[in-house]
């Protein structure tokens, strides 16, 4: 159902608030973390996949590998994995 109405937009900061937190990020991170809460109220859900993409790599060609640190790049996708499993238990 999330899939249909997306994620409340609060919702989908907070989900990244604690990946933001004490970090100090460059513009094209920030524009990075943004399509991610942007994917994630259009659509309520995404795949670690689709950070190597159109439109993140419309950003970096390399996907986030290429901006984020490999740590970095991993709390990214625990959090997109948080969302899929807060959407799969509502």
């Amino acid at each position: 159902m999330r899939s249909l109405v997306g994620l409340d937009r609060g919702a989908a900061k907070q989900a990244f608030a604690a990946f933001l937190a004490g970090k100090t990020l460059g513009a094209n991170q920030i524009e990075f973390v943004d399509l991610i809460v942007d994917h994630l109220t259009e659509h309520g859900v995404m795949g670690a996949a689709l950070l190597y993409e159109s439109p993140f790599t419309d950003i970096t060609p390399q996907g986030p590998d290429e901006i984020f640190t490999s740590s970095q790049v991993e709390e990214l996708v625990a959090a997109l994995d948080r969302v899929r499993a807060a959407a799969l238990a509502a």
